[in-house]
């Protein structure tokens, strides 16, 4: 069951292709999200890591969990279109299986905790059942800044 489809999740993140690592968001509630990530052969970072044994970089898998939990934090903001999520800090990240071309990864994150502007969320991703990558990341809201003449 899809909550948000790849559009829904482009209204609420500010990323896109190549960058934008979520697919659709199958679970969510207030403290807890699941999205899905499919990966294709044809992912822009395969061409070079590595060519003769394509892997999704650990740091990618990473910054798909992070996306996940900017979804879930930005759904519930009104003015979220005036607002960017940051990670701000990664903690006790570990990658147990490579990530290869026709993977599907399954993002769970979890909050831990969440006060003001800053929240910090744990997270698994699976593929087929089997645990990939597990860590902890910290996210927080900022307005965002809008652009001057004298840049």
């Amino acid at each position: 069951m899809t909550i948000m489809d790849v559009n829904q999740i482009r209204q609420i993140l500010p990323h896109r292709y190549p960058f934008l690592l979520v697919d659709r968001i199958i679970e969510m509630d207030e403290t807890h999200i699941v999205g899905i990530k499919n990966v294709t052969a044809n992912e822009p970072f395969f061409q070079g890591h590595f060519p003769e044994f394509p892997v999704m970089p650990g740091v990618l898998i990473v910054e798909a969990m992070a996306q996940t939990a900017g979804v879930q934090v930005l759904a519930s903001i009104p003015d979220r279109h005036n607002k960017l999520v940051f990670l701000v800090s990664v903690d006790a990240a570990r990658f147990r299986k490579p990530v290869v071309p026709g993977d599907q990864l399954r993002i769970e994150m979890r909050v831990t905790r969440r006060k003001g502007t800053v929240a910090k969320m744990a997270g698994q991703v699976t593929v087929d059942g089997v645990l990939v990558a597990e860590a902890e990341v910290m996210c927080k809201l900022e307005d965002k800044v809008a652009e001057t003449a004298a840049l």
